[in-house]
């Protein structure tokens, strides 16, 4: 039994036959980088799709366009057990290490970071699938306040604190009189 010619296919080159079987094997070539979604759009669509199985498993099950910040906070809540970060209780003797010498018996939950960054997709996500940014549940208030208070939480928990980077002005600084007499 003889194959097409995978020229007839440009988008499948040949690879060796295996020892078990006569018939060649054609795989898809990897796509060009320009046609392939980026890191960032594949993440999102990943978290959307996410998002979605959550809201049809949810007890009614949910559309998209009935979801509220409520639902958004409980999918928030349910990702916690999925977490990779210690984040110690106020009763725990290593609250606000930030590096504890021993282990604990204090919850893995998901890093404020990732929950941040979550959101952002699957905000950019709703609006990309028609939704209205004045109606966003991903932007609504009450997740805005859950993601600070998590911050808040984590950062003391931890022992870390969380700033805004402040952004450096594009003005030319004068050199220190050190190294500037070491220039001419």
């Amino acid at each position: 039994m003889d194959s097409a010619p995978l020229s007839v296919f440009p988008n499948f080159q040949k690879i060796p036959i295996s020892p078990n079987k006569n018939l060649p094997t054609a795989v898809p070539s990897p796509a060009t980088p320009a046609a392939s979604p980026s890191r960032y759009e594949n993440q999102k669509r990943r978290d959307w799709n996410t998002f979605n199985q959550y809201l049809r498993n949810h007890r009614p099950p949910l559309s998209v366009s009935l979801c509220t910040s409520s639902q958004v906070l409980e999918f928030l809540r349910y990702l916690d057990q999925f977490g990779k970060t210690k984040v110690h209780n106020q009763t725990c003797p290593y609250f606000g290490l930030p590096n504890p010498p021993a282990s604990c018996p204090c919850p893995l939950r998901q890093a404020w970071g990732s929950l941040d960054a979550l959101i952002g997709r699957l905000r950019a996500a709703f609006e990309e699938h028609g939704g209205k940014p004045e109606v966003n549940p991903f932007g609504a208030r009450a997740v805005r306040l859950y993601l600070r208070e998590v911050r808040d939480f984590q950062s003391k928990s931890r022992g870390i604190s969380y700033q805004k980077k402040r952004k450096r002005s594009k003005q030319m600084l004068p050199l220190p009189l050190s190294t500037a007499g070491m220039l001419q």
